[in-house]
């Protein structure tokens, strides 16, 4: 036994001493750069590698010094935090590790800070294009296969091919229908089994999809995208990662992953955050649980998984000069962490803008997550929820007949607009990549279509399209989502038809496309619907009437859900006629004079310009 002991004693100590010895790598960096004249002058570096915690840790640098070493639980990693002072000039920082007697030193790039275009954010004069990439055009076959996961356009639940190269492609076609501002569902890594064609399990938050591209071509992507006049919002999801994730093989600590790492399904009581009556274990259970099995729920409790998750968004910011953001599952997430990140984000850009993802069939909900909120006595910081009550409203008040059909809870749905402390900062849309398309097999006419776009964008908010809405694309939720996200034909070589081009597409496509195409580029300079107030009336004999004021232009909207053509008392509308004479739809260019009344046929709409 005693033997053994010894034996056992200097095993462990020989296995010390060769640690001590070996020679260290560097297995992760990350961010791989970072800037001077950033307002925070403190930024982390996440190390990765073998045993790296038993490296000392040096730098000498003029303007730079080390701040903290953090060690965690895991050997492997230390979080190194650097203050970059106001005088440091870009170079290589010598971070330097030793080690027993080796000794290594990582140069590490720190870069100049210039002024470029982007980073301008986004408000209500802006119409957002929102793209699943992957589906919308290949432009670029090259990437098409990795990892052993090949195109498949035959199942919707495949990589089909659409990049970065695609989209590049059709800027012009998007600015010239009317567009102004790209949205991409999100593009980091997805080394997922299977692909994960949607983008929403991140195995690296530091790198594009090489599917979709590198770091570089999306950078050049959002070059050309200003460079046209128009901006590119980024889809980011802090909530969880990919099951795939690099650092799944090694967590920093076993507080990394919530649950302990130990897969719970989330419930999705989404309401749990604010309900004053919520069981402690429901809202427990919401926080923690994770989405699917193959998506991990980050802990954003965890204060340096904190910090590198808001650095992340920022470098991806100043390297890529994106515009704006869109935060997936955002009730999800911690709530101190997310009005942090909201505080540091717009700290470093003022103009920046970010919608969280507040899915919630009441607006009250998504109003308590808003910036100043009334209702919650915490500042989230955030400045655009996203309005799903009003998308669920607007899916349906079109269907109405010779009553006022869905007219009303249109408007009592606006109606309760004094819940938001902004109600111009709202993203409003009709569907998107999770919803069932706005457009339906059964329309054999454009009269819904042409109400719910003329709505849209008129009404107070952020409008969001999604793409393909412009020809017509139809898809349920009950098809499975991969039926919201369609290949755009055309997009393909070989495919059967075309529809980015007027001859590709059917009369009826085109008669969509030129109608959005028309009030886009109307929208675009009329100053009352991207800056005026907004006034409306209560649903009469299955009309909805609302204006758009800003200073002397006024835009009086008329809508007839009525089956019927029906004749509108001009009198009721005063607040709105006041001193003008006549009014001039903005869409077929007709003249009304405003005396007594004016005829509206049935399930159309009128966009009239007071004169």
């Amino acid at each position: 036994m005693f033997i053994k002991k010894q034996f056992l004693t200097l095993l462990l100590c020989f296995i010390a001493f060769s640690q001590a010895f070996a020679a260290i790598t560097m297995n992760r960096v990350e961010p791989q750069n970072w800037w001077t004249g950033m307002k925070n002058t403190q930024f982390q570096i996440l190390l990765y590698g073998p045993n790296i915690s038993a490296a000392t840790i040096s730098l000498n640098y003029p303007g730079v010094k080390i701040k903290e070493v953090a060690k965690v639980e895991n050997p492997n990693y230390i979080f190194l935090y650097l203050e970059v002072s106001k005088a440091a000039k870009a170079g290589s920082l010598p971070i330097t590790f030793k080690s027993g007697a080796e000794k290594f030193i990582y140069q590490y790039p720190l870069l100049s800070r210039t002024e470029k275009s982007g980073a301008k954010g986004f408000d209500a004069s802006d119409v957002l294009y929102l793209i699943t990439p992957d589906r919308f055009v290949n432009g670029n076959p090259a990437n098409d296969n990795l990892d052993s996961v090949s195109v498949n356009r035959g199942s919707p639940n495949a990589r089909h091919g659409g990049d970065y190269a695609g989209v590049l492609q059709k800027l012009d076609y998007m600015r010239d229908l009317g567009i102004s501002t790209v949205w991409l569902n999100p593009i980091q890594e997805n080394r997922m089994r299977g692909g994960s064609y949607h983008g929403y399990a991140i195995t690296d938050f530091y790198q594009s999809d090489p599917r979709f591209g590198s770091n570089l071509e999306f950078k050049e992507l959002t070059e050309a995208t200003h460079n046209k006049g128009m901006k590119m919002v980024m889809d980011m999801v802090l909530n969880h990662c990919g099951s795939s994730h690099w650092w799944m093989k090694d967590l920093p600590s076993k507080d990394w992953i919530n649950n302990d790492g130990v897969f719970l399904q989330t419930n999705h009581a989404t309401v749990s955050v604010m309900d004053i009556h919520a069981a402690p274990t429901e809202r427990n259970t919401f926080l923690n649980g994770w989405f699917t099995r193959g998506m991990p729920d980050l802990n954003q409790r965890n204060p340096h998984l904190a910090t590198y998750l808001i650095q992340n968004s920022i470098w991806w910011i100043e390297y890529a000069r994106i515009d704006g953001i869109r935060q997936d599952t955002y009730s999800y997430m911690d709530f101190d962490f997310l009005s942090r990140w909201n505080k540091e984000v717009y700290q470093e850009y003022p103009d920046f803008n970010i919608v969280g993802e507040t899915w919630y069939n009441k607006k009250t909900s998504p109003a308590w997550w808003q910036q100043n909120s009334a209702l919650n006595t915490n500042n989230s910081r955030l400045k655009t929820p996203m309005d799903f009550s009003l998308t669920f409203a607007t899916q349906k008040a079109f269907d109405g007949g010779s009553d006022n059909g869905y007219l009303n809870e249109l408007f009592e749905d606006v109606a309760q607009d004094f819940v938001y402390a902004d109600a111009y900062n709202v993203l409003t849309f009709l569907d998107n990549h999770d919803l069932g398309r706005f457009s339906r097999k059964e329309d054999t006419d454009l009269k819904r279509y042409k109400q719910g776009l003329a709505y849209l964008l008129t009404m107070r908010g952020i409008p969001q399209l999604y793409y393909g809405t412009e020809v017509l694309m139809t898809g349920t939720k009950e098809e499975g989502d991969g039926r919201l996200r369609v290949d755009f034909p055309g997009g393909w070589p070989g495919d059967k038809k075309d529809e980015f081009i007027k001859s590709g597409r059917s009369v009826l496509q085109n008669d969509a496309w030129d109608y959005l195409h028309q009030l886009l580029q109307w929208r675009k300079n009329s100053l009352a619907i991207t800056k005026g107030t907004l006034i409306h009336y209560a649903p009469k004999n299955g009309t909805y009437v609302y204006g758009r004021i800003h200073k002397e232009q006024t835009v009086m909207v008329v809508l007839n859900s009525a089956t019927k053509d029906q004749d509108i008392t001009l009198e009721r509308y005063s607040d709105l006629t006041g001193k003008f004479t006549k009014g001039k739809d903005v869409l077929s260019g007709k003249t009304f004079q405003l005396k007594d009344k004016i005829s509206i046929p049935a399930k159309g709409n009128y966009i009239l310009e007071l004169e």
